[in-house]
């Protein structure tokens, strides 16, 4: 197609409301099916409206297989409004020559601010504290009631030196911590500018009494934290994640923390989201959960939708999305004589 203005006759199927503005401009340019409602699409609702559809906008509840590409005849692209893309088959939708895209760096800072928030509200027993005061369990100044860990002077470990990982790093300096790390890649810049230390991944476990995690969710990094990852670090060890909850084997972690094998865990993600009323994660008084919050702040999440929907309309009006997470299947395709996709 060429480069301008875009067909109304691309229709797009999105699965949620979107904050922000996103989801007026993309109604300027194309014909948008919006999935009603806060919940996510059942799996028919998602098959019937990429049925037909140009482009997906999705989110990382909505599921992208090779079922779904399958059924989709005519699917240029799948924007999804999150930097991570663990819920797109990218291997098939490269085969069907459909683009994907995320939305990258974006939210860089506010999940670090999460991340360090959820430590701070861990090693100082914030929730416990709070419980203890609508329970009415607050009936004296006690020297020993509700004795949490300092944070100044402490060594955090961060498992995945990539942007949110150094965003996390920059914040631990404010606090005088000692920075390890352990990455896929040395980072000797980012060492120097940030004071961090490389170390195995089983040093830093030994070494940390905070360890974050902040990486990719991967074959390699499934399950990753489990319960020989747990025996290895400190009695008094905080753990925090915010990655994806499929890096940590969940009744490891119960087991870890119901036996105080490490002191205490604070985590945004859940390997099944949401996580079950009923879950034995939830009757730990040393874990603190939040609902997937890393990215929900007003600003973020309108900054996501946006790039989510530039992403879309680049793909549709024949330009390289910005944010391509397969760029082989923009690379592969046939050039118009002015220089467009066609």
């Amino acid at each position: 197609m060429p480069t301008g203005r875009r067909s109304r006759l691309h229709k797009v199927f999105v699965t949620r409301d979107l904050p922000g503005d996103g989801l007026r401009r993309l109604r300027d340019e194309a014909g948008v099916d919006l999935w009603p409602g806060g919940m996510p699409p059942p799996r028919a609702a998602l098959l019937e409206g990429v049925r037909d559809a140009d482009g997906l906008l999705c989110l990382l509840t909505d599921t992208v297989d090779a079922a779904l590409l399958d059924h989709a005849q005519r699917l240029r692209v799948v924007s999804t409004m999150a930097a991570g893309y663990d819920n797109i088959d990218v291997g098939a939708a490269t085969a069907h020559n459909v683009l994907v895209t995320n939305t990258p760096g974006v939210l860089t800072e506010t999940t670090a601010d999460l991340t360090f928030a959820l430590l701070l509200a861990a090693a100082r027993r914030l929730p416990e504290s709070e419980r203890a005061i609508r329970d009415g369990r607050w009936t004296t100044w006690s020297p020993a009631f509700l004795l949490g860990r300092d944070i100044h002077g402490a060594t955090l470990g961060i498992v995945g030196l990539g942007e949110i990982g150094q965003a996390v790093a920059r914040r631990a300096r404010g606090f005088g911590m000692r920075i390890l790390y352990t990455s896929r890649t040395p980072k000797p810049e980012v060492e120097r500018k940030l004071g961090c230390s490389p170390v195995t991944f089983d040093e830093l476990l030994a070494q940390s009494d905070f360890v974050t995690v902040h990486v990719p969710l991967t074959p390699q990094t499934r399950h990753m934290f489990d319960a020989k990852a747990f025996d290895r670090m400190k009695q008094t060890a905080i753990f925090v994640n915010t990655s994806r909850g499929a890096v940590v084997v969940e009744a490891d972690l119960q087991r870890a923390l119901a036996s105080e094998s490490i002191a205490a865990a604070a985590i945004d993600v859940a390997e099944t989201e949401p996580v079950a009323k009923d879950d034995p994660l939830l009757r730990l008084s040393n874990l603190l959960v939040t609902p997937h919050i890393g990215s929900a702040s007003v600003a973020t999440r309108a900054r996501m939708a946006d790039m989510a929907v530039d992403n879309l309309l680049a793909a549709l009006d024949g330009r390289q999305p910005p944010n391509c997470v397969n760029p082989q299947v923009w690379a592969a395709r046939p050039m118009s004589s002015d220089g467009s996709t066609a």
